[in-house]
């Protein structure tokens, strides 16, 4: 059988394979903690339920429109002027699925061949991965060691005269760190010195933590959306940890959304409706159930913090939201996917190798499942590596001694 060579040269995802070991490991009676998944435990939000629900009640589930229905765009737009201080009309809007899909659909539309796109590292795991599969080049910017932010001097030098464009995730994916107003000004306003697109990936800008404040891109630019070269990709996944609907959405300037379209309508012809309606009515529910995930998520945040505050040796800077944190393990191993196999195979801890968002000697742990996973994962993970922690431990029902030190 022969296979492309573009294929060949696409990574498997990390994050999933863990969770597809996870699973198989579960399903052998393996006492496994998850640290690895960026999926909270709440229940669907009522409102979004109740609306998935009249669309099956009513047995119509057909096509809908491949750039969304127009009550979800209303949505989309209304939650648009209200979070972002930016008017947008429906061509403006594309509803695809998952925030994934928006973003694969971004860089299809954008690239030619050898096009390049300045990632900013840690980068979440599929930037690279995506671009490459439509034939551009990721063009990685490593921050200096312990900053999770880099210098703008950094990306004037990656930038090439094939640089089309940047792509920012902030809150970010995988160290939780969110990028500070005076560099998005910056950002801002290189891209669009410079004609450079800037995506934004937000999907995390609800999940933002006491003491600090999320500014949209926008706020930096004088453009309007048509002018501006400010693209924005959002969703329900975090926000309303409805990660299994698949509903994200670009925002855009109409010539580049209708492009989308109809790249769109070549792969998945719509979304389904069903998922639509769903998030149509999350965004027009009560929002109160997106307070209560972040303050439950913030919560679960500081009881990782602390747990690994007693980690001899493990550095970690405290996250300004998102599920996750990003701690430096490189006093026990420069080798992030050895470690992280390690864990899996001693500690049965689920992680994620810190090498595929481009820092290595880093672990990304996520605190979205429960307060006990999180103290009962730390203490696994502290009892595999540390030699200042106790030498036997209970997994399961199982004791398990420590005798690889």
């Amino acid at each position: 059988m022969s296979i492309s060579t573009l294929a060949r040269s696409i990574a498997e995802s990390p994050t999933l394979k863990m969770n597809e070991e996870a699973r198989l490991l579960r399903e052998r009676g393996e006492a496994v903690i998850h640290l690895g998944i960026g999926e909270p435990k709440n229940k669907t939000p009522f409102p979004a339920l109740m609306s998935a629900a009249a669309k099956l009640n009513a047995g119509d589930i057909k096509y809908s429109p491949t750039d969304g229905i127009p009550s979800l765009k209303k949505a989309i737009i209304r939650y648009t002027e209200e979070n972002y201080d930016k008017v947008v009309a429906p061509e403006n809007v594309i509803v695809s699925s998952g925030a994934k899909q928006s973003l694969f659909n971004v860089f299809y539309s954008l690239l030619d061949p050898n096009d390049e796109v300045i990632v900013l590292a840690p980068y979440w795991v599929s930037y690279p991965e995506m671009i490459k599969m439509v034939r551009g080049i990721p063009v990685i910017v490593t921050p200096e060691d312990g900053r999770f932010e880099p210098r703008l001097a950094d990306i004037e030098r990656a930038v090439s005269s094939s640089t089309k464009a940047l792509i920012v995730n902030s809150p970010n994916n995988p160290s939780g760190a969110m990028f500070s107003a005076e560099f998005m000004a910056q950002i801002v306003d290189f891209c669009e010195k410079k004609n450079i697109y800037l995506i934004m990936d937000d999907i995390y800008h609800k999940l933002v933590f006491s003491g600090h404040k999320w500014l949209p891109a926008y706020k930096f630019s004088n453009k309007d959306v048509e002018a501006t070269k400010i693209i924005v990709i959002n969703g329900i996944a975090k926000a309303y940890g409805m990660t299994g609907f698949r509903i994200g959405w670009c925002i855009a300037n109409r010539k580049l959304v209708a492009v989308m379209t109809n790249v769109q309508s070549q792969i998945t012809s719509c979304t389904a409706l069903v998922s639509q309606a769903a998030a149509e009515g999350a965004l027009n529910g009560l929002q109160s159930v997106v307070d209560a995930l972040r303050l439950t998520i913030e919560n679960q945040c500081n009881v990782m913090m602390t747990e690994l505050g007693a980690f001899t040796g493990v550095r970690c800077i405290k996250p300004h939201g998102t599920f996750y944190c990003f701690p430096d393990f490189r006093a026990y191993s420069t080798n992030s996917v050895e470690l992280a196999n390690l864990l899996l195979k001693k500690a049965k801890v689920v992680t994620v190798p810190g090498k595929e968002f481009g820092l290595e000697g880093h672990l990304r742990l996520s605190y979205a499942g429960t307060i006990k996973d999180v103290t009962e994962g730390v203490e696994r993970i502290r009892w595999a590596l540390d030699p200042t922690s106790p030498n036997e431990i209970y997994i399961g029902d199982k004791k398990m001694i420590r005798d690889w030190m």
